[in-house]
């Protein structure tokens, strides 16, 4: 919000240092970004009138003007301004005096002819970026007055960050209302008379959706000067508040938003078809908006039309085709209150982000639109004539928001800020803010005024009690009370070690956002598992990640490109998937040679096993390697034959593999890209691991051969094994994967050792026969083995 000091002492006036001014208003939670001064060096600057103006004899584009400076003697000025005519009041310089800039002015001869002077623009002065002309100015001004009086300078312009929730300090009036609280001052602004209905001509409204639009005003004025300018105090605050001035009409608009905070908006009312009807755009629907683009329209987003088509998207930017032209002589004004959840989002889902949607997402007081349609008609009148017809008003009482009694309770107070403010003070603050105050014994009863849709409950008055009391007077006060210190569970490991472990396996980490766009899932088939946000700040960022993998590949992409040949990165994040809670998980991607580039080995590309030593390393130090299987996954962003899913029991708790060919094309990575992630909410959990002596006793070991089928995996063979405990089992490898000569075709051989040990006496050779005997029954069965030797 930009605004000239000037115009909010026209409404309150606290009696501080400019200095002081500023600290309060950042202190009470309005930032000041920035402060623009006005008028600066503009000592030297009159007042001055053309009264004559000649063709200059040796330049066709320069004119020799005689300027009146309230001297008595009229100056002989050349001027190239293609707006310079008899009767034009602009800015002088006279000769010896100086430009805001530094620049001297000298008698000087222009082709030939000589010039005692110089006229200016506003951009000579510092005072606008216009420099395609003079600057104009009011044709009652005096010759010879300085330049600083007329305009009201030297003058300020501040510029305040507000937080979303302060949508009520967006206009001169808002601000005025926060600044007599924070002084307690009164203030007051313009006196705003109901206008009287010189004509008939009406235009009925309908609300089709109350729950949008509960409240709706318009009004005929017919008889507008169609091209007049607004005069230039107005267009002085439009320029020192941030906007450009182009009509009256427009001007009027902008301005009363500035001033009151409510959005306006103008149609040509000849092209207004029967009735004005707020309603949701229908399916299909297309509209033409005013900066020339025509946008398709979501069944959600809320449309002023008339019994033709659409005529404007509500809240956000008018239509072409009633918009409002030079020769446009009769308008239509438009003053409403509309939901903040009806217009939130739709303005950034069509790329755009205008002053009334950036109003109406944060809450426009719902009282404002009759008092500002008043405001905007009078001042109309006033600039352009015209004759108004009468003010329509369309109101679903029911729909209108309401502000509840809020209880804020004195010992809450106390206990929040630390410190004791008086009784009567704390309801005096709150009065000050515009709450209807009722003080009871321990407690307060405050209902916020229709503006404030931010104060809800109790802890938003507890905020709005020191903003005003002032942080400076919050005391400095160390924290007391007993810490408690907690030791980490030996039963969960922290994500500090799993990143010094993967860290110590040649990962680097990287932090993604966790928004991406629907194209980016899209690719990976999950666009249907994405939760959509209600308010995106960008298309590129509509969704909330159900996985890692496709944000932490594009990382891996983006390195590849820039000359890095080998990537190896990992994320720790929360995912957030449709009909499921978020999680935490673990990303590793990797891609290019499985070593760093060295003499001692000869370099070789990564493959699905190095990938696998790596997860089942992280899955190793979480102590639960043992409890888990692979099995074959058919995830369709991963490659078939090359892809895993680790299951712990029934669940499925993590995949791994190649990305799938077609979409390693598209992604267009130039090496194969191998990816894993891990449910680790369902990982974490583990058995506290328990120390126990080593036997002193010897191991005894048997080794098996056998040939089964091709798609019996090792996780079978040791499930098969492990099916019925044997205590003295120690350990149980796989030393041998064979697959050829003297193995028969769909075949494979597996080599498993049995490796038994007792830990309190030698073990006999009748018992450990018995027990391989009965590993070789359990494997023959369960996954048909033969045995070789």
């Amino acid at each position: 919000m930009k605004f000239p000091l000037s115009w909010l002492h026209e409404w309150v006036r606290p009696q501080v240092d400019e200095a002081q001014f500023l600290h309060r208003l950042t202190m009470s939670g309005l930032e000041v970004e920035e402060v623009q001064r006005h008028g600066q060096g503009l000592d030297d600057v009159v007042v001055a009138r053309i009264v004559g103006c000649e063709q200059h004899p040796n330049a066709d584009r320069l004119r020799v003007c005689q300027v009146d400076d309230g001297s008595g003697v009229p100056l002989q000025i050349v001027c190239g301004a293609p707006n310079a005519r008899e009767g034009l009041v602009a800015p002088l310089v006279r000769v010896g005096a100086r430009l805001p800039d530094g620049s001297a002015i000298g008698k000087v001869k222009l082709r030939g002819v000589e010039s005692t002077g110089m006229l200016c623009s506003g951009r000579e002065l510092g005072l606008s970026t216009d420099h395609d002309g003079l600057l104009e100015l009011a044709t009652g001004l005096t010759p010879g007055q300085p330049l600083t009086a007329t305009l009201g300078l030297p003058d300020l312009s501040i510029e305040i960050g507000l937080t979303p929730n302060r949508g009520d300090c967006l206009s001169i009036g808002g601000l005025a209302r926060e600044i007599a609280a924070q002084y307690d001052l009164p203030h007051c602004g313009p006196v705003i008379d109901t206008q009287a209905a010189t004509i008939p001509r009406q235009i009925e409204i309908r609300l089709s959706n109350p729950e949008a639009c509960p409240r709706y005003c318009g009004r005929v004025i017919e008889g507008l000067r169609p091209g007049v300018a607004s005069p230039a105090w107005m267009q002085q605050r439009l320029t020192r508040s941030g906007l450009r001035p182009i009509s009256a009409l427009v001007d009027v608009t902008n301005y009363v938003m500035l001033e009151l905070g409510q959005p306006l908006h103008a149609f040509d009312a000849d092209k207004v078809t029967g009735a004005i009807n707020v309603r949701l755009a229908e399916a299909g629907e297309q509209l033409k908006l005013l900066d020339g683009r025509e946008v398709d329209l979501d069944p959600d987003m809320l449309v002023i039309a008339d019994d033709r088509a659409a005529l404007a998207l509500a809240g956000i930017m008018g239509g072409d085709s009633s918009k409002i032209v030079d020769g446009s002589s009769s308008v239509f004004l438009e003053s409403a209150h509309f939901a903040p959840s009806a217009i939130s989002g739709r303005a950034r889902r069509l790329a755009m982000h205008t002053d009334a949607s950036h109003r109406f997402e944060r809450g426009v007081d719902a009282e404002l639109p009759r008092l500002a349609i008043e405001r905007a008609t009078a001042l109309l009148i006033e600039i352009a004539g015209g004759q108004a017809g009468p003010l329509v008003e369309a109101v679903e009482t029911a729909a209108l928001p309401k502000r509840e009694p809020i209880v804020l309770r004195n010992a809450r107070l106390q206990r929040v800020l630390g410190m004791q403010i008086e009784y009567p003070q704390v309801g005096a603050i709150l009065g000050r803010l515009g709450l209807q105050v009722r003080a009871e014994a321990d407690h307060w009863v405050a209902t916020p005024p229709s503006a404030r849709f931010d104060l809800q409950r109790e802890e938003d008055l507890i905020e709005e009690v020191v903003r005003i009391f002032g942080y400076d007077n919050v005391p400095v006060r160390l924290p007391r009370g007993e810490i408690a210190l907690r030791s980490p569970s030996e039963g969960v490991i922290s994500d500090a070690r799993l990143r010094q472990l993967i860290v110590a396996r040649g990962y680097r980490e990287a932090v993604n956002l966790s928004f991406a766009s629907a194209e980016l899932y899209g690719r990976y088939g999950q666009q249907g598992l994405a939760v959509k946000l209600a308010n995106p700040l960008s298309a590129d960022l509509a969704l909330m990640r159900p996985a890692l993998v496709p944000g932490l590949v594009e990382s891996v992409l983006a390195n590849l490109r820039r000359q890095l040949d080998r990537a190896r990165m990992f994320e720790l994040g929360r995912v957030f998937a449709q009909g499921q809670s978020e999680s935490e998980h673990l990303a590793m991607v990797c891609c290019g040679s499985a070593q760093p580039e060295q003499w001692g080995s000869s370099p070789r590309p990564m493959d699905f096993f190095d990938l696998k030593a790596d997860v089942e390393a992280v899955l190793s130090t979480m102590g639960r390697a043992q409890e888990l299987r692979w099995e074959a996954a058919q995830d369709e962003f991963l490659h078939p034959g090359r892809a895993a899913a680790l299951m712990l029991g029934n669940q499925r708790v993590g995949i791994m593999g190649a990305l799938h060919p077609a979409l390693q094309a598209d992604l267009d990575a130039p090496t194969e890209v191998y990816v894993a992630e891990l449910n680790l909410d369902r990982l974490r959990p583990r058995a506290l691991s328990i120390a126990r002596a080593i036997s002193r006793f010897p191991q005894v070991r048997r080794d098996l051969a056998m040939i089964v089928d091709d798609q019996v995996s090792y996780a079978q063979v040791r499930e098969a094994v492990l099916a019925e405990p044997i205590a003295e089992l120690a350990e149980l490898r796989l030393f041998d994967l064979y697959c050829g000569k003297g193995v028969p075709e769909g075949s494979k051989s597996f080599a498993i050792g049995l490796i038994f040990q007792h830990d309190s006496r030698t073990l006999g050779e009748q018992e450990v026969e018995a027990w391989v005997a009965a590993v070789r029954e359990r494997l023959t069965q369960a996954v048909g083995a033969a045995w070789r030797g």
